[in-house]
């Protein structure tokens, strides 16, 4: 089974869609269509941080502060800082 969309593109990325189909005597569809199902599990991967994110900031997720964790997990935190700045100067 299937479903049908309609879709409003700007007029730029509407003749890119275009050329590209043309150029490879591929269908629009096809390309929309390859994209959707290339890149949905990212999309869906991005909603899902994002709303994690939003009941943090509601409240709705409990939190601990990194310093419990640290203690908790038995890392230095001098160390801890100084990885940090050597993965910045890389």
């Amino acid at each position: 089974m299937s479903h049908t969309l309609t879709l409003r593109l700007p007029d730029d990325l509407s003749g890119r869609l275009d050329r590209l189909a043309e150029s490879t005597s591929r269908s629009k569809s096809f390309y929309v269509r390859t994209l959707i199902e290339d890149h949905i599990s990212e999309l869906e991967y991005v909603a899902g941080i994002d709303a994690y994110a939003e009941a943090v900031r509601k409240g709705e997720v409990e939190t601990r502060p990194m310093d419990e964790l640290i203690d908790e997990l038995g890392f230095d935190r001098d160390e801890l800082i100084a990885e940090g700045h050597r993965e910045l100067s890389l």
